[in-house]
């Protein structure tokens, strides 16, 4: 190698140690200048981070108690603290709880009060489990997103053939769409129910 071949490469190597430094220098200034927002944004995504886990902690520990006291509840229904511990751990599995426990005393009161329950389904229950007459149980059919609608018609009409009124009942029965699974059910006491 010649000398000049050996300059020229001591000027590359120096030159790519000089861009090495600047961009050092250009990250250390970087880093200098963005140091608190950098450190607010590494504490808050800690911070975030450890509410997230504490609040499923919190939940899951929510969950399990619940699932302790309802336990507890279906071997001894009467322990009352028990029961205000599941009605403050969640509330809409002690309204489960309550429905079942109405349904197989036939307690009517409790029945009552569910009627307007918070948890999904138990307030549409209650309120069919309670029509008892043929226009309670056509004022529950009438309501929107009734689920038991097509049974309720079905008790309905049978109230009104055991009081001899074909007629209505005919009608009742031919409210019952034919998508329902109830249809051929009504189809056989229009057929065979009603002389």
């Amino acid at each position: 190698m010649s000398l000049k071949d050996n300059i020229n490469m001591v000027k590359e190597e120096l030159s790519s140690e000089e861009k090495f430094f600047e961009k050092a220098i250009v990250t250390e200034r970087f880093i200098k200048k963005y140091k608190k927002p950098m450190i607010a944004l590494v504490v808050m995504v800690i911070l975030f981070i450890g509410v997230n886990i504490a609040y499923e902690i919190n939940k899951n520990t929510k969950i399990r108690d619940a699932n302790i006291a309802l336990d507890s509840l279906l071997l001894n229904p009467k322990d009352g603290d028990v029961s205000n511990d599941l009605k403050s751990l969640s509330p809409n599995l002690y309204e489960v709880w309550s429905f079942s426990q109405a349904v197989a005393n036939k307690d009517l009161t409790t029945m009552k009060k569910l009627e307007n329950s918070q948890a999904p389904l138990i307030g549409d229950l209650a309120k069919y489990e309670l029509a008892n007459s043929v226009s309670s149980l056509d004022e529950y059919a009438s309501t929107q997103g009734a689920i038991f609608k097509d049974l309720a018609l079905i008790r309905s009409a049978i109230m009104l053939m055991n009081e001899n009124k074909i007629e209505d009942a005919h009608n009742k029965l031919l409210k019952i769409p034919k998508e329902s699974p109830l249809s051929k059910t009504a189809k056989a006491l229009l057929h065979y129910g009603v002389k």
